[in-house]
């Protein structure tokens, strides 16, 4: 009886292989899912990005004809060179004062103190200077 009853009980080394096994089918089953949502999940962020472009595009297309009006209505009241010489004036206006305020926020961003200290000791505890 005791022959049967070891016959039909499995060894620790055929239960771990199994787990094994089973644990490895597991995570491949998890990395397949995970890379089919993350191919969904990309996908879709192509298609928003490439939506949020065609939207700059004819943006930038309104725009410009919001302008081209403007520059045509001062037409009623000036020659139109000064007409769209001011639209001009006020666009490079406005461009420049984004450009200060960018450079402005630029030059606030700062150097990773941090990272250029540990790196400078990691590379000297390296070189074997304390």
């Amino acid at each position: 009886m005791s022959q049967s009853a070891g016959a039909s009980e499995r060894t620790i080394g055929q239960l771990v292989a199994d787990a094994s096994r089973d644990l490895s089918a597991l995570v491949r089953a998890e990395i397949a899912l995970a890379k089919a949502e993350i191919t969904t999940e990309v996908k879709q962020g192509a298609i928003g990005a490439g939506l949020f472009i065609g939207a700059a595009v004819f943006g930038g297309i309104g725009a410009l004809f919001v302008l081209l009006a403007i520059a045509w209505l001062l037409t009623l009241w000036m020659p139109y060179w000064v007409a769209f010489l001011i639209v001009a004036v006020v666009l490079l206006v406005i461009a420049a004062v984004l450009a200060l305020i960018g450079k402005g926020r630029i030059s606030k961003v700062g150097k990773p103190e941090r990272t250029i200290a540990t790196s400078k000791q990691s590379i000297e505890a390296l070189k074997g200077h304390h």
